[in-house]
């Protein structure tokens, strides 16, 4: 148990430095605040992320804190995951092979109290990772000037929340987290001439806090069926953030509170059969439409930096999933122990291209959960996925992705009362 608890508390240390790596080489990763993170656990990464009206006592699954009242007892339960994968780039006739490795999240979970479950961890939120050039009209007389195009940063989250069962049917919960991240975004230009017409740079701090509520409730259909749904709201509110855009040495735009969080709003459907099987359907909308970002406005003859609320748009996704295990109390078959999981999913873009909607996400995944044994228990679980993803939209960059997870879920006896005969 003691190198156990080395390892996640190793784990949870490091993903306190998450900020300083970035797991995209996205140039979609450029607008916004990045790439929006898949910000469930191990158990839900083989379902495509559903999550939402999972309710398991052996899971931390954070993407509803009133799960955390599922909690068992008797455990104290860590997470900690890694991703890898490879991303093809296609524009026109040309093609680009990147990889990307990244450290996940380290969550934890465990009873405080009856009825009441507690968790904590390091969760990411968005990521940017870019670096590409291209070329850019000065005007009919002078043709184009290469340019090239950097960015780094995203934002990460440290949070604890509560999940209260207020009654057997219904369960409620909240995170509350510390929000942090740095962005750096540039554009240079290959040219000595005209290398102020191009060069600009993005920057900004953000220390801040994200609130989210859920809410569970569990309905039983028949002795081996329970109908569940889930609801989150995450709460929007304008950001602790200083925003600079420079123009060469000098700022051309700054402001306070330059960045924005969405209302963002969660429904999942679930039903479970016996202790066997589950299927998850979730509908997520982030009310990205009615935020402000900086962007470029036309005054006069000239363009400059604002605040502006058409930049971005309405994010919808849909995710459905299934986890399968054929009988989770064999003793005799470690095959029918093993959870088998598959899942699907559909985003649209939270913002605009040039005036047009950004590339649509459509994914598919499939994984195990794989037991462990040791000398006193096999509660523990090895989570192995593969997601396949693929953002497009007409005239537009397609990206094809695919992603391994490996997932380690600790669940320990760390509560249990030993008795000596």
């Amino acid at each position: 148990m003691n190198k156990q608890i080395i390892v996640a508390a190793f784990a949870f240390l490091s993903a306190l430095n998450v900020q300083a790596q970035s797991g995209t080489n996205s140039p979609y990763s450029q607008y916004g605040l990045g790439i929006l993170s898949d910000q469930s656990q191990g158990f839900s990464r083989g379902m495509n992320g559903v999550g939402l009206a999972l309710r398991k006592g052996n899971v931390v699954n954070t993407l509803n804190p009133a799960s955390y009242s599922a909690v068992d007892s008797l455990t104290m339960i860590f997470d900690v995951a890694l991703s890898g994968q490879i991303t093809n780039f296609k524009e026109g006739n040309r093609r680009l092979n990147v990889k990307n490795a990244d450290f996940e999240y380290a969550v934890g979970s465990f009873r405080l109290m009856p009825n009441v479950g507690a968790s904590f961890g390091v969760l990411p939120y968005s990521n940017i990772g870019y670096d590409y050039s291209t070329t850019q009209t000065l005007n009919e007389s002078l043709g184009s000037v290469p340019i090239e195009m950097k960015g780094s940063g995203g934002l990460h989250q440290a949070f604890v929340g509560l999940g209260w069962k207020v009654f057997r049917s219904l369960s409620v919960g909240a995170n509350v987290a510390y929000l942090w991240g740095t962005f750096d975004r540039s554009v240079t230009s290959g040219s000595t001439t005209y290398v102020e017409d191009f060069s600009k740079s993005f920057t900004a701090n953000v220390n801040s806090y994200l609130i989210t509520l859920g809410a569970q409730w569990e309905h039983p259909l028949t002795l081996k069926d329970n109908l569940l749904v889930g609801v989150t709201v995450g709460l929007g509110h304008k950001l602790h953030s200083d925003v600079a855009v420079s123009d060469g040495d000098s700022t051309v735009f700054s402001a306070e509170k330059g960045f924005e969080l969405p209302m963002t709003y969660g429904l999942g459907l679930g039903w479970t059969h016996s202790k066997k099987l589950f299927v998850g359907l979730d509908f997520t909308m982030q009310k990205w439409g009615s935020v402000e970002f900086p962007g470029t406005v036309q005054q006069g003859s000239k363009k400059v930096y604002a605040l502006r609320k058409d930049i971005l748009k309405d994010r919808f996704g849909v995710n459905a999933g299934i986890d399968y295990v054929p009988d989770p109390a064999s003793r005799r078959s470690f095959i029918n122990r093993v959870h088998y999981r598959f899942g699907a999913g559909y985003a649209t873009p939270y913002y605009y291209i040039n005036g047009n909607d950004g590339p649509k996400e459509l994914s598919v995944s499939a994984g195990f959960g794989i037991p462990l044994q040791n000398a006193y228990n096999n509660r523990s679980v090895l989570n192995i996925s593969a997601q396949w993803a693929r953002t497009s939209a007409k005239d537009l960059i397609t990206e094809n992705t695919f992603r391994i997870n490996l997932g380690l879920t600790f669940n320990e006896r760390w509560f249990a009362k030993w008795k000596v005969d």
